[in-house]
């Protein structure tokens, strides 16, 4: 009998749930299912960039798991563009990562990426770069807790042109 599958953290749910080729009728197409958590490893290892292992980290699973889900959406996906298959994203056992929220200095502006997707290149709202962590979702910032040394717990700030500390700052991104 199968081992139950553990429950995989994600970063992010897909923006679009379905691809098709174009000028084709989905109801003429034969149809791929990628899970939410093979979506997550195309984003980690193809997307970001990150080794395996780190991406298992973030994922919640080992690494020769991570490579077997990662290998399963890469067979999915390279089929669905070869064949002309629709490929429908849903389903998995995930949950979401945590959160960062960062807050823009120029505009006012707060926004929400997952943990681990790197340092913001902007402000979504202004494209301004003088903006800062303020907080993990559902946690309170201590602005007095390591604040901008990127130590203590993660409440760093990214120094970017805006600030006078040129690109990467006092010890780097640490958001």
């Amino acid at each position: 009998m199968a081992r139950p599958v553990e429950c995989r953290q994600v970063g992010a749910l897909p923006r679009c749930s379905r691809f098709k080729p174009q000028g084709i009728p989905a109801r003429e197409l034969e149809e791929l299912r990628l899970a939410v958590d093979e979506l997550e490893s195309l984003r980690l290892a193809d997307m970001l960039g990150l080794y395996h292992g780190e991406a298992a980290e973030h994922m919640g699973v080992s690494r020769a798991t991570f490579g077997r889900i990662l290998e399963s959406a890469r067979r999915k996906t390279a089929e669905t563009l070869v064949s002309g298959k629709m490929l429908r994203i849903e389903g998995g056992n995930v949950t979401m990562n945590k959160m960062r929220v960062f807050e823009c200095a120029d505009c006012g502006h707060n926004w929400q990426m997952p943990c681990g997707t790197g340092c913001p290149e902007g402000c979504p709202s202004c494209k301004g770069v003088n903006f800062k962590r303020i907080r993990n979702e559902g946690e309170e910032c201590d602005h007095g807790h390591g604040h901008g040394h990127g130590h203590g717990h993660g409440h760093g700030e990214c120094h970017h042109g805006g600030h006078g500390g040129g690109q990467g700052g006092q010890g780097g991104c640490r958001h």
